[in-house]
């Protein structure tokens, strides 16, 4: 399986061989402030992930742990890498359908007050606090 994906503009290009993680929706203050909502993303391993076009990649070190990915042209968000094995894909970069499943909301003690998560995922305080029914 191959999947390809890129920015609004074309400058930033990308293929991932293997397929992808379970997504996730971020809800952390950094994806909504750089997204404008939250942000649906899925993992792929980085021997999987490969750049094809990257005359318009910039990455902007967002906190001690992890920097992002975007299109320097068209502002297109793209990546998250904290350096491990694996790349978060935006999942709205991709050209075509990603085959993966949303599982889980993460860091929805940081969500916006402007809507509720009611799709009955399971959902985590940072990556893997469970929230406590109420």
């Amino acid at each position: 399986m191959t999947l390809s994906g890129g920015c609004l503009c074309g400058a930033v290009r990308f293929e991932i061989r293997g397929g992808l993680s379970d997504a996730h929706a971020c809800h952390c203050r950094l994806c909504r402030r750089q997204s404008g909502h939250f942000a649906v993303a899925s993992d792929a391993e980085r021997a999987d992930f490969t750049l094809t076009e990257t005359r318009g990649l910039t990455w902007y070190r967002s906190s001690e742990i992890a920097q992002r990915g975007f299109c320097r042209d068209c502002g297109s968000v793209l990546f998250w890498d904290d350096g491990g094995e694996a790349v978060s894909i935006n999942l709205g970069s991709l050209d075509g359908p990603s085959g993966v499943t949303l599982t889980k909301h993460i860091f929805v003690d940081q969500k916006g007050d402007y809507y509720t998560i009611a799709d009955g995922l399971p959902q985590f305080e940072g990556y893997d606090r469970p929230v406590e029914p109420d």
